[in-house]
């Protein structure tokens, strides 16, 4: 279940403040920092981004 293009746009990621890219079309489906030093993934539930730390996978 894809996010509003409006909602991604007021994101950001929760550790580093930078803005958040849509992957929800892949599987798993996530929000993914787009800062170099950071690169969390944060998954997506039902619609629903999960940005909690603690969630958020770390990059490979």
């Amino acid at each position: 279940m894809p996010v509003e293009a409006s909602l991604i746009e007021i994101l950001a990621c929760p550790a580093c403040h930078a803005p958040l890219e849509d992957r929800t079309a892949t599987d798993p489906a996530e929000l993914t920092c787009t800062s170099a030093d950071c690169g969390l993934a944060y998954p997506v539930r039902d619609g629903i981004p999960v940005l909690l730390v603690d969630e958020a996978r770390r990059p490979a």
